[in-house]
């Protein structure tokens, strides 16, 4: 059995942050950042049965064509994507009552929608790239145990020495989506590829305000990195801590981004909504 300050719960039997009970959700999750875009996605759905919000964790489940969708915002950067996927494995497969493992655990589908950066110039502005490797230089998945499996160590191990990645950064690591859902998703409206997840928006992605970055030279670098064919298409902050904790908890996990900055041509679109909507509309008809 699990303490109480393992397993948190609310007044109402909620699990902590995400304000939310056993019944509250699909067994699809469409995940993003922004509280906003909840609101935003949920104007697509037939009928919404539940509404809840927490800090930066607003939650949405109803009804889209023939079944039901949830759409939770996760914030940004895999710390919050820690919370999001461990407490909603936790919301089926444990006891919140009693803390103990449910006997039939169940597997859930997360796909991100969000937006991203890419890295090469054929990745422009406005396209949507489809993470089939997510790349974390984040360290978050070093903290959980038996992790080695899920990992795909001869990309990450190239990478790390193609960079000379410096002993002072946490190790990269590479975890693959789920091929199930990748096969949905084979389509010509996406650039399949590896994604970076940066532990931050500034100098870890090799923006430079006033400081200087470890590596002027880094973006270069990923934007001409190969392995097996695949190229190296774009940033984000989340994917790798969810294709990592999902391969983990066994559940199936995919991430889409649309592209709405190119680091190599400096385009950019500010009015970028309209691209996501259309995007998650898209997914939600396939899922």
């Amino acid at each position: 059995m699990l303490k109480k300050t393992e397993l948190i719960t609310n007044g109402d039997g909620s699990i902590f942050h995400l304000n939310l009970l056993p019944e509250d959700i699909s067994d699809k999750i469409i995940i993003v950042g922004d509280p906003g875009r909840v609101d935003m996605l949920s104007a697509l759905l037939q009928e919404i049965r539940v509404k809840k919000e927490n800090r930066e964790f607003k939650t949405v489940t109803g009804t889209f064509e023939n079944g039901e969708i949830t759409i939770i915002s996760s914030g940004i950067g895999t710390d919050n994507i820690d919370i999001v996927i461990n407490e909603l494995d936790a919301l089926v497969n444990i006891d919140l009552k009693t803390g103990l493992s449910k006997e039939n655990l169940v597997s859930l589908t997360f796909i991100r929608v969000g937006t991203s950066g890419g890295l090469r110039s054929d990745v422009p502005a406005g396209s949507c790239v489809l993470a089939e490797t997510a790349v974390g230089f984040d360290g978050l998945l070093h903290f959980y145990s038996g992790y080695d499996w899920i990992l795909d160590t001869q990309l990450s191990d190239l990478l790390a020495e193609y960079l000379e990645w410096p002993d002072t950064l946490s190790y990269p690591y590479a975890v693959n989506a789920s091929r199930e859902l990748a096969e949905l998703f084979r389509s010509e409206k996406f650039i399949r590829g590896i994604t970076i997840s940066a532990p931050g928006f500034y100098g870890p992605q090799g923006r430079k305000l006033r400081i200087d970055t470890f590596d002027s030279e880094i973006n270069k670098k990923l934007s001409e990195f190969s392995f097996r064919g695949r190229t190296i298409c774009n940033y984000e902050m989340e994917s790798s801590a969810i294709y990592g904790l999902s391969a983990l908890l066994g559940h199936k996990a995919l991430t889409i981004c649309a592209v709405i900055g190119n680091r190599v041509t400096g385009e950019f679109i500010t009015d970028y909504k309209p691209l996501i909507k259309e995007l998650a509309c898209n997914i939600m008809k396939i899922i």
